[in-house]
This record gives structure tokens, C-alpha cells and sequence, in this order.
């Protein structure tokens, strides 16, 4: 299990015990299966798993008050007036609140300088108040409600007014949908509707100790899930009997998290099939997926063989183990995030598998937090440089179709001075984890 003490010692954080309050386990399930959805027992490596919950703790009110402040100050550089944000992972970030993005407008407008508002459906207004009144803006923010029948966006005309904004410029955050930005925007035409992406991903794509700590847990999780599930392998079994053991692995140790399986030749399709597959001697898997604690996401990959692999197989694993290796070193501050995607491809397509894309088909990485792709990404024609406390995977794979493929992926975060792992890269096929440290 892990302690308190050994989890802000990891993550270099230096939070006197209790003093960010209760803990809370978002995602925690309720009961630990003892069996498979198919009623099967599950193996010893799993059951043994114990809770790895201890000592996590949630974003606070005064952190998510600072990330207001940074948007802020962020829009001023940018010359935005007021972003808005609309159900989502963005408005989680900033407030706290977990509101669904439906047909019905729930946003948040947050001006540069005056009191925000949000406007929602009438029938929420209490909803919204409870989760407002948890965040940072507690109960300053002002809410305009409408009726079922009622226009929402005149709605926001009218706050922007009420807040001297007539007219300016309002960054719309990229998740919000179109039919709203366009009633906005035909509701209030002297203000100019542009894309708040320079704030949002400005703030969330920079992590902090305390983000930092809470996606290192999640992928600790992940790593051990998967070991425990890789443990209890068996001939014969599918996709989806190893599917069940990851996410009952993960359940052991306290969170909610799951992978996508892949066998043998459909290994060589990067997002998979669903194609019923099953787990014979000899073949190889290709497992996705991840868990998220406290919000914060886990994203790896391993591949591993059932029994002995061949030697191309093995001689494949050792040129994506050398890309991602490659890709690692090539991340550290400064440098454009093409140059990492490009120093992995070379390896790929040196060893042979190119050129190009026709055996490394995707890029080398995408951003990572509270969503598991986000801003920024490693890939070609991006020459964003990278800074301090970026996350990424760090995920390259070689796919031969019609036989198998092969992905190994880590998550990464940029250091002062280069870049780490979240956790240790795979030593082969047939040991496909290394220990947590």
C-alpha cells in the first residue's frame, strides 16, 4: 500500500498531512469484485491488490483561484475581454464544477475584469449554485437563468453588458459547441467571437507539483493494474476476459480504469477491432488504456507475448523500445515539439519501417492531464517549444498488417533540464515490466 509519507516524497509535494481537508477518491468504486463479470475467479495476482488511496488529495479552492488569476492575466497578453467556457473538462479545471455539455447552454463567462456570470437553464439554478459555491468563485458569480422556451443567449449579451462589454473580444473555449457560439454570436454582434484556446491550454498545459503528483499516482495505478492482469494470462481467453482483469485491477487498487486489448495481427491496428479475438501461445497483445486520480489522467501502452516470442517480434520491440527512448531524449526545455516526434521517427525509419508514416502511422505524443489528449502535441509542423511541467506520452509503435504491432507507451513530463518518465519503459516482451520505483 502506499503511504502518505512515500506519495508526497515521490511527487515532491509538501502538503503537511491534513491540511487540504477530507480525502476524496473520485472514481473509487463502491465494492471490489472478488470475480469477473463472467463469474470467473479472479487470479491471486489481483486479489492480493490493495487500495493505493492513501494520502491523495484533491485540487483546492485556493489552487483553482490561482488558475483564475492566470487566465486573466493571460487574456490580458492575448487582448481577449472575457473568455467563456461551457460545460467540460475546462470549466472543471478552473471551478470545479462537472457539469455535462447537452443542447442546453450551462456557461461560464470569466471577464478580464468585473464579476462573472454564468447563465444556465432555470431548472439547474440551485445545481449550479451547490457547485459554485464549492469553487473559487463561491457565491460572487452571478446567475442568469432561462426558461425552457426562453432564448439563453440574449442571456449573455446581457451579462456582458452588465460587465462593460458591449463590445471586445470573447474567446470561446474549443469544446464549446457550435450552435452555441453561433446563438452568441447572432445575439450579441459588435462583440467578436475568438478562439480562447491561447488561455485554456496556456494555463492547463503547464502542470504544477500537485498536478504533477496526481497523474505520477495515476500512472503508478495503471502500471501495477496491468502487471497484476498480464499475471493471471491464459490461453484461451479474449480481448475481452483480459479487458475485465485490467479494470478489476484497477478496482483492487481504488480507482476506475480499463485498457483496450488487441491480439495478434489485429495488434497491427493502432486504435484496434472489435473482432473477437482470442489469446493462444505465441501471440501478441497490445494493451491501451489508463485510470484517472483525482481527475488526472494515466495513458500507457505495453506489449507483451503469451509464451516465447519470434525474433522479429523481438527485434521490432527493441526498435520502438530504442524510438522511445530516443523521443525521451530529445524532450527537454526550448526545443520545438516536432523535434521529439521527428527524433523517434528517425530510429522507426532507419531500422527500416518507413518511410515516413507507413509503419509508425500517428504521432509520437499528445499533451496530457485532466483529459488524456490535450494541448500541446508532439507531431510534425508543431514548433511550440517545450517548457517545464508539459506532459505528453511518449508513444511510438511499428504496425505491420496482416502480422502484428507493436506500441510502447509512457507518460512524460518536461524537467528544468529534460524530461522523465512517469514510469519505467518496458525491458521486453516477455517481462513487460519494470519496478515502480
Amino acid at each position: 500500500m502506499t503511504s502518505r509519507r512515500s506519495f508526497l516524497r515521490a511527487s515532491s509535494l509538501t502538503l503537511a498531512a491534513g491540511a487540504t481537508g477530507a480525502l476524496t477518491l473520485q472514481g473509487c468504486a463502491a465494492t471490489v469484485p472478488e470475480a469477473t463479470d463472467g463469474g470467473e475467479s479472479l487470479p491471486e495476482s489481483i486479489t492480493s491488490l490493495q487500495p493505493m488511496t492513501d494520502g491523495v488529495t484533491p485540487i483546492s479552492v485556493d489552487e483553482r483561484r490561482g488558475r483564475i488569476e492566470r487566465a486573466q492575466r493571460l487574456m490580458s497578453d492575448t487582448g481577449l475581454n472575457a473568455i467563456m467556457l461551457a460545460g467540460g473538462t475546462s470549466l472543471d479545471y478552473f471551478t470545479g464544477m462537472r457539469w455535462g455539455n447537452s443542447e442546453r447552454l450551462l456557461a461560464l463567462v470569466l471577464p478580464l475584469r468585473g464579476t462573472p456570470f454564468v447563465v444556465c437553464p432555470a431548472f439547474e439554478h440551485d445545481r449550479a449554485l451547490e457547485q459554485l459555491a464549492a469553487g473559487p468563485l463561491g457565491t460572487d458569480a452571478q446567475v442568469l437563468t432561462w426558461e425552457e422556451h426562453e432564448n439563453p443567449y440574449s442571456l449573455i449579451g446581457k451579462g456582458l453588458r452588465d460587465v462593460g462589454l458591449a463590445t471586445g473580444r470573447l474567446g470561446v473555449e474549443e469544446t464549446v459547441k457550435f450552435v452555441f457560439s453561433d446563438g452568441i454570436g447572432a445575439a450579441v454582434p459588435a462583440v467578436e467571437l475568438v478562439s480562447a484556446t491561447p488561455v485554456t491550454a496556456g494555463c492547463r498545459g503547464v502542470k504544477d507539483e500537485h498536478e504533477l503528483a496526481l497523474m505520477r499516482h495515476a500512472s503508478h495505478v495503471t502500471h501495477r493494474a496491468y502487471e497484476a492482469a498480464w499475471k493471471g494470462l491464459k490461453e484461451g481467453m479474449t480481448q475481452t476476459d483480459f479487458a475485465r482483469l485490467v479494470s478489476a485491477a484497477h478496482t483492487r487498487l481504488g480507482y476506475s480504469g480499463s485498457a483496450g486489448v488487441q491480439v495478434g495481427e489485429f495488434s497491427a491496428l493502432p486504435h484496434g477491432s472489435r473482432t473477437p479475438q482470442v489469446v493462444r501461445e505465441g501471440t501478441i497483445l497490445l494493451i491501451d488504456g489508463g485510470c484517472k486520480v483525482e481527475g488526472y489522467s494515466s495513458d500507457l501502452s505495453r506489449t507483451f507475448v503469451l509464451g516465447k516470442p519470434t525474433d522479429k517480434m523481438k527485434q521490432v520491440f527493441d526498435i520502438v523500445h530504442e524510438a522511445q527512448a530516443a523521443a525521451l531524449a530529445a524532450a527537454r526545455p526550448g526545443v520545438p515539439c516536432e523535434d521529439v516526434d521527428a527524433a523517434a521517427r528517425k530510429v522507426v525509419v532507419d531500422a527500416g519501417y518507413g518511410p515516413d508514416y507507413k509503419y509508425f502511422s500517428h504521432r509520437v505524443g499528445h499533451g496530457m492531464g485532466m483529459d488524456g489528449h490535450e494541448w500541446p502535441y508532439l507531431v510534425r509542423g508543431n514548433k511550440l517549444p517545450l517548457a517545464p511541467g508539459m506532459t505528453f506520452s511518449d508513444e511510438p509503435g511499428i504496425y505491420i498488417p496482416g502480422e502484428f504491432g507493436v506500441r510502447l507507451e509512457d507518460d512524460m513530463v518536461i524537467t528544468e533540464n529534460g524530461a522523465e518518465l512517469l514510469t519505467p519503459q518496458s525491458p521486453s516482451l516477455e517481462q513487460p515490466f519494470a519496478p515502480l520505483t
